[in-house]
C-alpha cells in the first residue's frame, strides 16, 4: 500500500478551470519549477488521459510518468518510479469561495519493496523542490 511521502496544499489566484489548463501545460513546468530542466510529453501538448512523458530533474536524471487517473476538473494522477519504488503523483484542484481562487493539493505517495528505504530521503528532497517551486507557480499562474 502506498504511503504519503509529500503533501502540499496551497492556493492560486485563478479559477479551477484556468489552474487545470495552465498546470496541464507540463512542457512549460521548467518556467516555474527550478528543479525541472525539461519535460517531454507524448502526445505533445496539454495532458490527456493517454499522456506519458519524461521529467528531467536537475542533478537527479530522468523520471518517466504515465497517466493513471484522470478526473477533470478535479484531479489527475500519474505514476512514475525508481528501481523498487512506484511513485504516485496526485494533483487535485478545488475551487474556493466564489471560484476566483483554487486550492491545489499535491500528494506524492511511494510503494514497493524499496519504498521504506527511499521515502525519508525522497520526502526531504522532493518536499524541498515543492517548497521552492510553489511560490513561483503561484506567480506564474497570474502571468
Amino acid at each position: 500500500m502506498a504511503r504519503v511521502a509529500v503533501r502540499r496544499s496551497f492556493d492560486v489566484d485563478v479559477p479551477a478551470d484556468e489552474a487545470w489548463r495552465r498546470l496541464a501545460e507540463v512542457e512549460r513546468w521548467p518556467e516555474w519549477a527550478p528543479h525541472i530542466s525539461g519535460v517531454t510529453v507524448t502526445p505533445a501538448g496539454p495532458l490527456t488521459p493517454a499522456s506519458s512523458g519524461t521529467l528531467r530533474i536537475r542533478r537527479f536524471g530522468q523520471n518517466t510518468f504515465r497517466m493513471s487517473a484522470w478526473d477533470p476538473p478535479d484531479r489527475w494522477q500519474w505514476t512514475g518510479g525508481l528501481p523498487g519504488v512506484r511513485i504516485l503523483y496526485d494533483h487535485a484542484f478545488a475551487p474556493v469561495g466564489d471560484g476566483a481562487t483554487t486550492t491545489l493539493t499535491w500528494t506524492v505517495s511511494l510503494d514497493g519493496p524499496m519504498a521504506v528505504v527511499v521515502r525519508p530521503v525522497f520526502s526531504r528532497v522532493y518536499g524541498g523542490f515543492a517548497d521552492r517551486a510553489i511560490p513561483r507557480l503561484q506567480q506564474w499562474m497570474l502571468a
